[in-house]
C-alpha cells in the first residue's frame, strides 16, 4: 500500500507573502477576499491570481516533501520497492519545486511594478472606516434609488447594506465611484467602484480596517530546490 499524505487544510504560506502584504497594507486572506468581491484594480487582481497559483504550487512541494520524509522515517521495510518509491518521490518533488519557482517568478513580475508605483506615489488623505466599508459594499454591486413620493434617495448594495446618499455623494466627488446615468435614479441607477476607488482601498499608506482571519504560519522555511541527480 502506497503511503498517503493528509491533504492540506489551510492556504499555503509562500516566500513572497510578506512583500505582498507590505506593499498593499493588507494580509493575504484579505486580498484574496477583495479579489473575489471585485474590489481590486487590474494590476492587483493579476498579482492575486498569480499568488494563488504560487500558493497551489507550494502545496505540491509540501506534499512531496512530507511524503519523502515519511518514506525515509523507518516506517517501511528497506528493500528495492522502497528505493523505487523514494526515487519517484524525489523526481516529483523536483518537478513541484520547479513549478513553484516558475510561479514565484510570475508573481515577482506582477509585484515589482506595484512596489515601484507605491514608492513613487505621495501620501494621500486617509479613508475613514465608514468610507472604506462603503467602498467595499459598492464593490459587490450597488444601486441608487429615489423614492417617487418622498424624493428621498438612498444607495443599496447587493449585500443589503444601505449607504447614506450624502456619503455616496462624497465618494463620487472624490472620484472613487461611478454612476451609470443611462439609467434614471427612480429605476435603480447602478453605482460601481472605479479604478481610483479600487486603488484607494489598497493604498499601502492607509491603515487597513478590514481583515480576514489570518492563517497560522507554516513552521519551517520553504525547502530549497533539490539538486538534479545524475
Amino acid at each position: 500500500m502506497s503511503p498517503q499524505a493528509a491533504p492540506p487544510t489551510r492556504r499555503a504560506v509562500t516566500q513572497l507573502d510578506h512583500r505582498i502584504e507590505a506593499v498593499t497594507g493588507h494580509d493575504i486572506d484579505t486580498l484574496w477576499a477583495y479579489r473575489d468581491r471585485g474590489a481590486l484594480d487590474e494590476p492587483h487582481a493579476q498579482l492575486v491570481d498569480r499568488h494563488r497559483t504560487l500558493a497551489n504550487a507550494q502545496i505540491g512541494v509540501t506534499f512531496y516533501l512530507k511524503l519523502l520524509n515519511r518514506l525515509t522515517s523507518g516506517e517501511f521495510p528497506v528493500d528495492g520497492a522502497l528505493f523505487v518509491r523514494i526515487d519517484r518521490t524525489v523526481d516529483q518533488l523536483e518537478e513541484a519545486t520547479e513549478a513553484r519557482d516558475a510561479a514565484a517568478h510570475k508573481v515577482l513580475s506582477a509585484l515589482e511594478p506595484i512596489e515601484s508605483a507605491a514608492a513613487s506615489t505621495p501620501d494621500g488623505p486617509p479613508l475613514s472606516t465608514d468610507d472604506r466599508a462603503a467602498l467595499l459594499a459598492i464593490a459587490g454591486g450597488a444601486k441608487l434609488h429615489e423614492h417617487l413620493l418622498t424624493g428621498r434617495a438612498f444607495v443599496t448594495a447587493s449585500s443589503g447594506t444601505r449607504i447614506p446618499y450624502p456619503q455616496m455623494q462624497k465618494l463620487e466627488r472624490a472620484g472613487l465611484i461611478t454612476r451609470d446615468t443611462s439609467h434614471p435614479v427612480h429605476a435603480d441607477q447602478p453605482v460601481s467602484l472605479n479604478d481610483a476607488g479600487r486603488v484607494a482601498l489598497l493604498d499601502a499608506r492607509r491603515t487597513p480596517t478590514t481583515q480576514a482571519p489570518k492563517s497560522p504560519a507554516r513552521p519551517g522555511a520553504s525547502p530549497s530546490t533539490p539538486a538534479k541527480r545524475r
